[in-house]
């Protein structure tokens, strides 16, 4: 659970890993629930995935094409909604979130941003993600990644494992808080030895909270199970600096319609206080393209 080091760890590291923050009960929910999402989104019964072959948005379902992640987990069309907007909005996550993006952060600051599932590849085949910063192009001068990492974060990401022996994300550590090295920027998009890298391991319960700048890259094994939640959540601060990580995911076209219902007193409030912030967020930035290409 959330202690003072927390914040520190993140600043200095760019990633913090907590182990077993779900109940025996909210894993065994989340799972099915995430199976069952998958299996419907692999039958082409839910359109909003992530194709394998295509690292960054758009994508589009295709029959016949594998896939590595399922989109909008909160969409009020999606048959498991409920079961996610609970750990979405749950204090086991948020309560993290909240220490992560600094002190005096309360539900008031929160600003509700994505939530996805990342997958084994539907095809049965193993898929690579290049190396990459979420929010910085590769073809970024030093200089200008040096200007874009200043910036603050103002945003809270994190994969959840639902399923044991999940090793995909690689990050370098303290990569968020400089640019690249020489040896970095003219590595192959692909190195899968990049000075200084580490596999995070994490088991079911485990969760790992990331700088989306931090230099990583994702691998996907065809041969092993997972389920992963990948969430973000901004703070009102971030203002326009979020708006493209954000609103590129389409988001906004459905955001209004979800249902909250099923929450609890305190979770609705909260969900429907971040909603409007997106809303207000969304109707302030315009058009804000993509973040990456490919």
């Amino acid at each position: 659970m959330p202690t003072p080091t927390l914040r520190s760890q993140l600043d200095k590291d760019g990633f913090v890993v907590l182990r077993s923050i779900l109940s025996a009960a909210q894993l065994a929910t989340l799972r099915d629930a995430a199976a069952r999402t998958t299996a419907l989104a692999v039958a082409g019964g839910w359109p909003h995935v992530r194709t394998v072959g295509k690292q960054f948005p758009p994508w589009t379902w295709q029959r016949g094409v594998g896939i590595w992640g399922v989109q909008h987990l909160l969409h009020p069309s999606l048959p498991d909604a409920p079961a996610f907007a609970a750990s979405y909005f749950g204090d086991e996550l948020l309560g993290v979130a909240k220490e992560l993006l600094g002190p005096g952060c309360g539900d008031d600051q929160l600003v509700l941003e994505l939530y996805n599932l990342l997958v084994r590849p539907s095809d049965g085949g193993d898929f690579e993600l290049r190396w990459h910063r979420d929010d910085v192009p590769a073809t970024a001068s030093a200089v200008q990644e040096e200007e874009r990492l200043r910036e603050p974060a103002w945003h809270a990401q994190w994969n959840l494992a639902l399923c044991d022996g999940d090793e995909s994300l690689v990050v370098v550590p303290g990569s968020h808080a400089r640019a690249r090295t020489q040896r970095e920027r003219t590595a192959d998009p692909f190195d899968p030895h990049m000075p200084d890298q580490l596999v995070v391991r994490l088991n079911a319960g485990d969760v790992v909270f990331y700088n989306n700048n931090i230099l990583h890259r994702g691998r996907y094994d065809g041969s092993r199970e997972r389920l992963s939640l990948h969430g973000s959540v901004g703070h009102v601060a971030g203002g326009k600096l979020r708006a493209r990580n954000v609103l590129q995911h389409a988001v906004g076209s459905w955001v209004n319609s979800c249902d909250f219902s099923s929450l609890d007193d305190k979770q609705r409030a909260r969900a429907e206080g971040m909603r409007a912030r997106l809303v207000k967020l969304g109707s302030e930035s315009g058009d804000v393209g993509y973040s990456l290409t490919g």
